[in-house]
């Protein structure tokens, strides 16, 4: 609401349109930061969950079944209210997925995805983890790039708004610019609400066990391959959630939203803000993405996250909200005394060689 009457009094408006995308976007971070922060699984395949919801939302918001009307199951799916009529641009009727039934399809699609690549390759550790995820992602990349059904390299348009109740609707009209930035928010919130209640519930202390010591966890009698499998899911079904509100807010969906740097900006949002700092997450999420889309870093874009995530690591890997410079002086000081002391050793070494000599 502060930043909302800030645009208003300044008469900057026009910055609610990129927060709004930021907001969409923090909900990918976030669902990331519990499979990271959490349960400690990495994964680089983060955006092929976005992609996945909001190229199936897309592309079932978009095929006209007018063609195929008279078919048995298309007059089932219209009693059933599953399917819609819209004019396009060119003044054409169509019959299409209504929003509603393209979302819960979009998330049953992203749950099994997650659950059949989740089995196998939650098994792996460390860098082997990160190169599954990694290769998925960039299946999915290569997927919707290679695609015609997909748009190809140009993605998919005209999506249509997406309807919600009290004649609200998710879409990209300037008239209706200030009702998204809150309807963005309250997902937001809803999202924050069932994390929060998650990380402080049994199965938050579990996850976190894991975190931990997976074989410790183990031992005590927690079903460690449920929990993994359960946060990777829930961690999709988040960036699904996202692609899906994006993508009908944007009215289209590019193949630039499954590539592999738009996983690591997730991975470096993580960890700027803290891996199990959902606050964190969700402040470095807008900001971050915020200035990205404001084009601040212009073509370095991809390259500044890069070294936001290799800094962060460096210097304050518990986040930059936990960030503290004497911390760092002090870590600093001890690595120059350290080897001022081997300089020291490996002289004093020398010289007994040579009075022996």
């Amino acid at each position: 609401v502060l930043v909302q009457v800030l645009t208003s009094v300044f008469k900057a408006g026009f910055y609610l349109t990129q927060i709004t995308m930021s907001a969409y976007l923090a909900l990918a971070a976030l669902g990331l930061c519990i499979l990271m922060g959490y349960s400690g699984q990495i994964s680089l395949g983060q955006a092929g969950f976005f992609a996945i919801g909001g190229y199936t939302s897309a592309s079932l918001t978009t095929l006209n079944l007018l063609e195929a009307h008279g078919g048995q199951a298309v007059r089932v799916l219209e009693k059933l209210k599953f399917l819609s009529r819209s004019i396009d641009l060119y003044g054409k009727e169509t019959l299409h997925v209504s929003p509603w039934a393209a979302c819960i399809m979009a998330i049953i699609i992203t749950v099994v995805i997650a659950y059949v690549i989740g089995r196998p390759i939650l098994t792996l550790k460390g860098h082997y983890l990160a190169m599954a995820t990694l290769g998925f992602g960039i299946i999915i990349y290569r997927i919707v790039l290679g695609s015609r059904f997909f748009g190809e390299a140009d993605g998919l348009h005209n999506v249509p708004a997406f309807s919600l109740v009290g004649g609200l609707a998710v879409s990209g009209d300037f008239a209706e610019r200030l009702k998204n930035y809150y309807i963005a928010w309250f997902f937001v919130v809803i999202g924050m609400l069932l994390l929060i209640n998650l990380v402080n519930s049994r199965a938050g202390r579990a996850l976190r066990s894991i975190h931990g010591s997976e074989e410790a966890s183990r031992a005590m009698g927690i079903n460690t391959a449920r929990f993994k499998l359960s946060a990777f899911i829930m961690g999709a079904v988040f960036a699904s959630v996202a692609g899906i509100f994006l993508t009908h807010y944007n009215g289209g969906i590019g193949p630039g939203e499954s590539s592999v740097m738009k996983s690591v900006r997730y991975v470096a949002i993580v960890a700027v803000g803290g891996m199990a700092n959902l606050w964190g997450t969700l402040i470095m999420g807008v900001l971050l993405n915020f200035l990205s889309l404001r084009g601040v870093f212009g073509s370095y874009d991809d390259a500044v996250f890069g070294i936001i995530l290799i800094a962060v690591m460096l210097f304050a890997p518990e986040g930059i909200l936990g960030f503290k410079p004497a911390d760092m002086l002090a870590s600093l000081r001890g690595a120059v005394a350290r080897k001022s002391e081997g300089r020291n050793a490996g002289n004093n070494a020398a010289g007994s060689r040579g009075d022996r000599s």
